[in-house]
């Protein structure tokens, strides 16, 4: 079980007990007093609950977020007087800037979602804290370099309050866009999420997804299906989703590759190279049938099998072919996904003893370990640093401006994708009614799923190295 599953079932064990108790006390009450309290209480209560304390938040607001940045990164000084930051350094404008600031919450700011506007000369950017916040944050000011330069820069908090002496950390650019870029997606829509405006960008780009993504087919059994038939399916479609989705941005067919692996079976993959490991799912244990968009062939193709020894000569096939200068790819600390874990760990096994080396390592985490709400705030806002409560390594943040128009493309590209596709369940939806009107949170423009709100943002985050 996953540091995240276990967190997440520890929380809602302790939920369950402090339900348990509340109704415990509300009937005790009920019996002592009026019979019709309990009545009256427990919608409320469960009410507030949905509105205020259903987030899967596993560290304390109090905590001060940790990093260490490297050698990439230097400190500049900085003021911060009366909400206007200035600094006395040069800026070529192209900076990934981080400002590590203390953020203190309201009282207001427990109910509602505390916040930082940032107000430049002809720019407006706002990023989104816990409810509660009271810590070490670290704000994206990359974009803001003119008003930061000319010292017209203003920070207001929204039911919070920048406290201390920030610090701000300069991460030089880096040219991305005239190299050629490969993206590892362990499942279809991971490219997207985490890399379509780059990849939309970049002149060359080639789009690698490891799996079918073929489980979890709930939606598809609604429709007459069996359990396996509807996973065949749902693996069909996110396949041809990897290959047919990248095209709206303007990657060729033939730089599109769905190497068909299954879902959440990489780990086994990997802990018995040399055995297959078929789909938890949709009782196939042959590959090949989710391959079949593919513009060439590839080694795993003779047999079919699902072995970690497979997708890494199909890795190293791919790489010996493209030479991606700069290579996008999950990374191996923030994002606790079974499958990303391991597709990062395939690639750099793949890569070793291969004559072509990429230059630029960037990573991106589509998932937490203790925030399924990050990036928090909402479609369009920028994209603070992500919860990390210990900085065990260095890494360098690497933060890309998207324009609205990308953004708007960047949700049309999600949009395409049928695993974004289905409603939500009722009571999300209920829930998320409920934070709209008690917590003014907004829903995303572009559609419901949740990863419209958190992807479609301003920045895409990545952390960077150079091999």
């Amino acid at each position: 079980m996953s540091r995240k599953q276990q967190l997440l079932r520890r929380h809602r064990r302790n939920k369950r007990l402090g339900l348990l108790a509340s109704l415990v006390v509300l009937l005790v009450l009920g019996v002592v007093t009026w019979w019709w309290l309990p009545l009256l209480l427990l919608p409320l209560l469960w009410v507030a609950h949905e509105a205020w304390f259903a987030d899967h938040l596993f560290y304390a607001p109090g905590e001060d977020y940790a990093y260490r940045f490297g050698e990439l990164s230097q400190e500049a000084p900085v003021v911060l007087r009366d909400g206007l930051l200035k600094m006395d350094a040069t800026l070529q404008g192209d900076e990934t800037l981080v400002l590590e600031v203390r953020v203190k919450s309201g009282w207001l700011g427990r109910f509602l979602d505390p916040r930082v506007e940032l107000y430049g000369s002809e720019c407006m950017d706002r990023q989104t804290f816990e409810r509660g916040v009271d810590g070490v944050r670290f704000l994206n000011l990359t974009g803001l370099a003119a008003p930061l330069q000319a010292g017209t820069l203003r920070l207001r908090g929204r039911f919070c309050q920048l406290q201390g002496e920030p610090r701000l950390w300069i991460t030089p650019g880096v040219e991305l866009q005239r190299r050629r870029v490969m993206v590892i997606a362990p499942h279809a829509d991971d490219a997207e999420l985490a890399a379509y405006g780059l990849y939309s960008q970049a002149d060359e780009t080639w789009v690698v997804t490891l799996t079918a993504g073929e489980i979890e087919a709930e939606h598809y059994q609604q429709m007459g299906l069996g359990k396996s038939e509807a996973a065949r399916l749902k693996g069909r479609l996110r396949a041809w989703d990897s290959i047919a989705v990248p095209r709206w941005a303007g990657v060729p067919e033939s730089r599109c590759v769905q190497l068909g692996y299954f879902c959440l079976q990489l780990p086994a993959m990997q802990a018995a190279p040399d055995q297959p490991a078929a789909s938890r799912e949709a009782d196939m244990a042959d590959i090949r049938p989710f391959r079949r968009f593919n513009p060439f062939p590839l080694p795993a193709d003779r047999d079919g099998a699902p072995t970690w020894q497979n997708l890494l000569a199909d890795l190293r096939a791919l790489l010996e072919m493209a030479r991606p200068e700069v290579l996008v790819m999950p990374h191996p600390q923030l994002d606790p996904h079974p499958d990303h874990i391991c597709a990062q760990a395939a690639v750099m096994e793949a890569l070793q003893g291969l004559v072509w080396q990429p230059q630029t390592l960037l990573c991106y985490a589509n998932h937490l370990h203790d925030n399924d709400r990050w990036p928090m705030g909402d479609s369009g806002d920028g994209v603070a640093l992500p919860p990390q409560l210990s900085a065990e390594q260095a890494w360098a943040p690497c933060a890309l401006l998207l324009d609205v128009a990308t953004q708007r493309d960047k949700a049309m590209a999600l949009g395409m994708m049928h695993d974004l596709q289905p409603p939500a369940p009722f009571k999300r939806r209920l829930r998320r009614l409920l934070q709209r009107w008690l917590a003014g949170r907004r829903p995303s423009p572009y559609g419901e799923n949740e990863f419209f709100r958190k992807a479609v943002r301003r920045h895409e985050l990545f952390w960077r190295r150079e091999l």
